[in-house]
């Protein structure tokens, strides 16, 4: 059955991709992305309001699997270790090793795939924002969380605070819990490979991938299963967004160099010994001996010489000066 293209995707340009030009372009994005969600942290006392809000939330609509995953986790080390792991770490591998993939195999959609994953996390970026939220691991003990992965930070690299490494914990937003681009991200990968694979074993990593990630989120008291759906929603959003967003772009890269064309015509120098006058006959010119469009004369100013020029040529004497203004001399009959 053949792959069905994102709507919008046509009017990505034909160009070929570089690396050299990719690479840049999407660590500058994440780079940006990294210091929005860190200068956006939130009042703390608002960040943990939201998150005992969504909990409560949760709990009403019987959505509350957060606390037995998370007893499960901080019971079971075979279990919870790997799932700090797998939250610390593939988040970061996983989502670049398939942008490189399609990148090299998959050129014709990269471009649709990469502008989707990039106008998400913006989107992301705007739910940090409005709404910081406390995590399920940051609220008082009495609401039932265990952090996992401080449980557990001797078997890795993170401490206690998220997935930064240890004595880091200040490089990075921990109320940046809604929406979840843990699970965001690995919806995205799932699609990717589910639509682009081609075999059996990358249908069921596509599956297993982000189901697992939101699972793992959820045992590891880092988000709850409302910030799940919202990486979800916002994923959706993005790629809603893609055609327009790719489309915006072409315009850019088509308007540009045409506005940068007159300016870059109009700073060459003039031909050698040509007038400037001369270069260019006046738009919509019959002939007349009268001065206009494109010179800087004045209007009835007629060029030196110019008559002398006519009748030498052989042509018929200027009519007579009508009442428009032309105070040159009719010639002597």
């Amino acid at each position: 059955m053949p792959h069905t293209e994102t709507p919008g995707t046509e009017a990505a340009p034909k160009t070929r991709l570089r690396w050299w030009t990719e690479l840049p372009l999407i660590v500058l994005v994440y780079a940006c992305y990294s210091a929005g969600r860190l200068l956006v942290r939130g009042d703390v006392a608002d960040a943990v309001d939201h998150g005992v809000a969504i909990l409560d939330i949760e709990k009403a609509l019987f959505l509350n699997a957060e606390h037995p995953l998370n007893r499960l986790f901080t019971s079971e080390p075979w279990i919870g270790v790997p799932a700090d792991f797998w939250y610390a770490s593939l988040h970061y591998l996983v989502t670049p090793a398939i942008l490189v993939w399609l990148f090299r195999s998959r050129a014709v959609r990269y471009r649709a795939a990469r502008t989707w994953l990039m106008t998400s996390t913006f989107i992301g970026l705007i739910g940090f924002t409005l709404l910081p939220t406390c995590p399920p691991r940051l609220l008082d003990s009495g609401h039932g969380f265990v952090d996992t992965m401080a449980q557990y930070s001797s078997y890795g690299w993170w401490g206690g605070e998220a997935s930064a490494p240890r004595g880091m914990g200040g490089m990075t937003n921990q109320y940046a819990a809604m929406p979840s681009l843990h699970v965001g991200w690995a919806l995205w990968c799932g699609v990717m490979l589910w639509r682009y694979g081609g075999t059996r074993t990358t249908k069921v990593a596509a599956v297993v991938y982000p189901l697992v990630t939101t699972i793992v989120v959820m045992g590891t008291a880092n988000h709850y299963f409302l910030d799940a759906v919202a990486g979800a929603a916002v994923m959706g959003a993005g790629l809603l967004l893609t055609p327009f967003v790719l489309r915006t772009a072409q315009r850019i890269r088509t308007l540009l160099p045409a506005r940068l064309a007159p300016a870059a015509a109009g700073s060459a120098p003039a031909a050698a010994g040509a007038p400037a006058a001369a270069s260019a006959p006046a738009a919509g010119s019959t002939g007349s001996a009268i001065v206009s469009g494109g010179c800087q004369t004045s209007a009835g100013e007629r060029i030196p010489r110019q008559r002398e020029q006519r009748f030498g040529a052989g042509a018929e004497p200027d009519p007579a000066p009508s009442d428009a203004g032309d105070e040159t001399p009719a010639p002597a009959r």
